[in-house]
């Protein structure tokens, strides 16, 4: 089982910003496409975001769109979801995949 490992969240205020970080030892993650999903309590788990191997397609769920931002370092085999004007209701788990493998998931909690 291949392991990935999310990084980055944190509370934050409404409006504000943060950076989740995606990463692993194990393989090179610019192999796979790799997609985000989260979770908020009570709820199912929402795809976010996916972006293509070679970071040359990325997708978003309408919720996120032109708020969230993905993109891949390779330099650093890492991969990153930038969220920006957050919402309370973005408030969630968020974990990174490649569809079979996932990470252990960052808390974000969008709270004044």
């Amino acid at each position: 089982q291949l392991q990935l490992v999310e990084s980055g969240g944190g509370l934050v205020q409404p409006g504000g910003s943060l950076r989740l970080s995606c990463a692993t030892s194990q393989f090179t993650l610019d192999y796979y496409a790799i997609h985000w999903f989260r979770q908020a309590p009570g709820k199912e788990r929402e795809g976010v975001s996916c972006i293509s191997t070679g970071g040359g397609k990325t997708n978003y769920s309408d919720s996120v769109k032109g708020r969230f931002t993905v993109s891949r370092d390779n330099s650093k085999n890492t991969l990153y979801l930038h969220l920006n004007s957050l919402k309370p209701e973005d408030t969630a788990i968020y974990y990174c995949s490649t569809g079979t493998d996932w990470g252990q998931g960052t808390q974000v909690t969008v709270s004044s």
